[in-house]
């Protein structure tokens, strides 16, 4: 057991010096903006994304499913737009020929919409919910709820006059601090007759 997961180690690092190299020989490269790799597992991928990252590179891992997933890496100055990786995603390798005309296109039709008159506008209820609901809602109750503001005493609403305490919290203090004083003095001059 120890045997084949030192076994699973020692691969892993082969794998990763080997990327090392690949992306390093990538940097060195001019004339390359980017680089695909064949599909590969999870953790192979997750190897190839570190050493991307920590050679300053971009990357991106694409595919349907786990055994279809390739990494391609960019360099800085080559990093793909949105619409390039969109492209990518689709499964389409990327061409900004065709990327241009289909931008075009959009742009075209939405010329032609916006000219005909026809406008995205969300569309609105045919009817008033108001209208639709009144038999369960009635007409009134919404006007009768309104006219009810009168406060329940049971939500424990008190008025101030039938507030025992209606001191302000200074005064509460100032009269606790009198009490302690008087008491204090009360201790000491009957503590002192006792003696």
């Amino acid at each position: 057991m120890k045997k084949m997961q030192e076994e699973e180690k020692k691969k892993k690092v082969e794998f990763r010096k080997r990327m090392e190299k690949e992306v390093s020989d990538f940097i060195q490269d001019s004339s390359l903006q980017k680089k695909r790799y064949a599909p590969m597992g999870k953790i192979e991928r997750s190897i190839l994304h570190d050493v991307v990252e920590v050679a300053g590179l971009t990357s991106f891992s694409f595919g349907e499913d786990e055994e279809s997933r390739y990494v391609m890496i960019f360099k800085k100055e080559f990093a793909p737009c949105d619409e390039e990786l969109e492209w990518y995603r689709r499964g389409e390798e990327w061409d900004p020929k065709k990327a241009e005309e289909k931008r075009q296109q959009k742009e075209q039709a939405a010329r032609e919409q916006q000219g005909s008159g026809q406008t995205d506008r969300p569309p609105s209820p045919s009817s008033n919910y108001r209208d639709k609901y009144s038999h369960l809602i009635g007409t009134s109750a919404a006007k009768d709820a309104a006219h009810t503001l009168q406060a329940n005493s049971t939500y424990g609403c008190v008025p101030v006059a039938n507030k025992r305490d209606t001191r302000s919290i200074e005064e509460a203090m100032n009269e606790i601090r009198a009490k302690k004083r008087q008491k204090k003095e009360g201790e000491e001059s009957g503590g002192g007759s006792s003696c």
